[in-house]
């Protein structure tokens, strides 16, 4: 880590998001410079102004908040479901080609700000330790900052392989930190996320779906296990949140998923965590193409994930744009791309559908191919299509569905589809035709900024 600069911002951002929290402010008798334990923790008002703060930082950081250096525009591009529009952002570029270097400043922002939030995940969970305040309040919010730090995790390992394992706020410790290997991060994931599930509500704390609860922790772990290849465990955690039926729900409308509190909508992030008097998500603002101003746009479909749609499938026509002038489709998900003083839609973390999916691909893998299709069919009839036969037993025409449902679905939503070619080991045939395209893309280098500050930061083959 950075010895000053990100020990620096990862401590200012954390007061920073507590005092501008959206939640009235609270005086204390502090310090403004420094956030004391016992005084924000030993006070339910405070502490959980507190982790409101870290809700509004996901809006804020580069690698959670759907913007241009986030893991949704970043690890599109990666994949084949996003390009880059304009040869000038050189940046944008390299993610396209796999060509990233290790300076790539987008590659910096992604990796530093999900450090800045796993380290104030960690300043709550310090922070709880000897608290308190009532224990509901508590545990419910040392899950969710075990599940925050799950999260980030699961994200930083998919993206470069072996991080930096941190659990403390120890500044220097962290800034000597070596990377762990995935096998490690997994298992700190699981623990926090197990964790996570006994301490968290079943109920969301706010009323909103902005917090988490126990039923995300449940799906987060549900997909931790499907990447890990357990299937018996990733297809029985699913279905504990799908057979929550009273909460969630694939909806019959695709043009309501995505608005506030949806009830397809398992973990979502509003705008209001900007602090501004913006209101749209910024997956709206970067991925519509206006029709009258398309200079600025940066990102476009790629045509083989456009053409791949079934003829009558919704989605292409209820979540696919497409611009006259350009001659490209863009992702429509999102609506509004700029608007003040008015929430239409709250930007998607995690939700239902992708359960669905989860547990189809579980199944499948556990000889349950009638199971495997029938949850292919929930998503293929909400958008418009024909089941698929129950007939269609074979194994590898099954997961070639699955897969093509899950490019279908999650398209532009938090990497989804790079992290899928990853794990399946799809790269060679996807990008065959990219000469720029090697093994040892898959994973993202390391920032050099990171290593000239922190000599124990080894990096990734191939840069």
């Amino acid at each position: 880590m950075k010895t000053s600069n990100f020990i620096k911002l990862g401590y200012a951002l954390f007061i920073y998001a507590f005092l501008v929290s959206c939640e009235d402010f609270v005086e204390i008798d502090t310090p403004t410079h420094r956030i004391v334990g016992e005084t924000v923790f030993n006070d339910e008002a405070t502490a959980e102004s507190a982790m409101q703060g870290i809700y509004n930082q996901l809006m804020r950081a580069d690698f959670s908040g759907g913007w241009q250096n986030s893991i949704t525009a970043l690890a599109g591009l990666s994949s084949d479901n996003l390009e880059a529009l304009r040869p000038a952002n050189v940046s944008y570029q390299e993610f396209d080609q796999h060509e990233i270097l290790p300076e790539n400043t987008g590659n910096l922002a992604l990796w530093s700000s999900a450090y800045n939030i796993i380290y104030m995940a960690n300043s709550i969970i310090e922070g709880l330790q000897d608290s308190e305040i009532e224990t509901g309040v508590r545990n419910s919010l040392m899950g969710e900052a075990r599940f925050i730090r799950a999260f980030t995790y699961f994200h930083l390992t998919n993206l470069y392989d072996e991080v930096p394992l941190l659990l403390t706020t120890d500044y220097n410790q962290n800034a000597k930190a070596s990377r762990n290997s995935s096998e490690a991060i997994y298992a700190q994931i699981i623990l926090d996320l197990t964790e996570a599930r006994e301490l968290l509500s079943e109920e969301y704390r706010n009323g909103e779906r902005t917090t988490v609860n126990k039923f995300v922790a449940t799906a987060l772990l549900a997909r931790v296990h499907l990447y890990l290849e357990n299937w018996q465990e990733a297809e029985e955690l699913s279905s504990e949140v799908i057979s929550e039926t009273g909460t969630y729900e694939i909806l019959d409308s695709l043009d309501q998923v995505f608005l506030p509190n949806s009830s397809e909508a398992l973990w979502q992030i509003s705008p209001i965590g900007r602090g501004n008097s913006l209101t749209h998500t910024n997956e709206g603002s970067i991925f519509i193409i206006h029709p009258n101003s398309p200079a600025s746009s940066d990102f476009k479909l790629n045509d083989s994930l456009v053409a791949g749609f079934e003829p009558g499938d919704l989605r292409l026509s209820s979540w696919i744009g497409y611009h006259q002038e350009l001659e490209v489709y863009y992702p429509f998900k999102y609506k509004d791309q700029n608007s003040n003083n008015s929430i239409t839609e709250y930007s998607m973390v995690m939700r239902l559908a992708e359960q669905y999916l989860i547990r189809s691909e579980a199944r499948l893998r556990l000889n349950n191919a009638e199971g495997a299709v029938s949850d292919l069919n929930v998503l293929r009839k909400r958008a418009g299509m024909e089941p698929i036969s129950a007939q269609v037993t074979d194994g590898e025409t099954l997961l070639n569905l699955i897969m093509i449902e899950r490019r279908h679905e999650l398209f532009s939503e938090w990497g989804h589809r790079w992290f899928d070619l990853k794990r399946t080991g799809t790269f060679a045939d996807v990008f065959a035709s990219n000469p720029l395209w090697e093994p040892t893309d898959v994973w993202y280098p390391i920032p050099d900024q990171e290593r000239m500050n922190n000599p124990n930061l080894t990096q990734n083959q191939g840069y």
